[in-house]
């Protein structure tokens, strides 16, 4: 039943602090949604939906999730959207628990130094999907990975990607075997480094880059040769660039 209580909550887990309290998230759009609940990676608690989605994939839901459905109106579901444009389907799902031990072995890890944007996190998220990463070690001051921003422009990469909050220092320190590549604007052209198999790649701050404490313990620098005269590159994309001339 769709009520007034229903749709404080919803709007409440907008804010990391409730979200972290209730320990749950919002997903906005049947692609987003669709692909979340395929994926099986998150606990779906509750999701309001208009009849014209609940038609289109009512076979999906019947067994599954058809106790979960709150068939609302357009105005209705616009009241729990956080975007301007709610389509179709609002899904509230549980955040899963961190992961305390990650395997660098045989992979490439990427790792986040306080990455502040959600568009730019969740695009990095979608492109470390289209590589094949499967784990991503974000600093304590990256941006909250159920921000909605983050969740609608990971395009449902979310549920096939582990996002890990930690000490990027500390996960360094203590695999010292595996080799540190650090995005830097003065380290060595990434057509030099050639195709890798294992290693973590760090990605810094937008503004700041790599923290100094971070940068003093990897193995080496790569950058993105610069031919034109602009000053710096948007993370996302520098990481897309990045994966592109590394994994292999």
């Amino acid at each position: 039943m769709f009520s007034k209580s229903i749709v404080k909550y919803i709007q409440s887990l907008q804010h990391k602090k409730f979200r972290d309290e209730h320990r749950a998230f919002v997903a906005e759009g049947p692609r987003v949604v669709g692909e979340l609940l395929k994926s099986r990676q998150f606990k779906c608690n509750n999701i309001y939906a208009t009849s014209g989605w609940i038609i289109n994939y009512k076979k999906d839901l019947l067994t599954e999730h058809q106790e979960k459905i709150t068939e609302v109106k357009d105005f209705e579901l616009e009241k729990l959207a956080s975007f301007s444009s709610p389509n179709s389907v609002i899904a509230e799902f549980r955040i899963k628990e961190n992961v305390e031990s990650v395997n660098f072995n045989n992979r490439i890890t990427l790792m986040l130094d306080d990455i502040r944007d959600p568009g730019n996190f969740g695009t990095i998220i979608r492109i470390a999907d289209w590589f094949g990463i499967e784990n991503i070690i974000c600093s304590a001051d990256t941006v909250d990975v159920y921000n909605p921003k983050v969740v609608q422009s990971t395009m449902a990469s979310l549920g096939r990607v582990n996002i890990i909050y930690g000490d990027i220092e500390y996960h360094i320190k203590n695999n010292p075997a595996i080799k540190t590549y650090a995005a830097t604007l003065d380290g060595k052209d990434i057509k030099e480094t050639g195709k890798i198999k294992e290693g973590m790649i760090i990605i810094g701050n937008e503004a700041k880059g790599i923290s100094s404490n971070v940068l003093d313990r990897v193995n080496e620098k790569i950058t993105i040769p610069r031919y034109g005269v602009a000053e710096s590159l948007n993370a996302a994309v520098a990481t897309g660039i990045i994966l592109y001339a590394l994994v292999e």
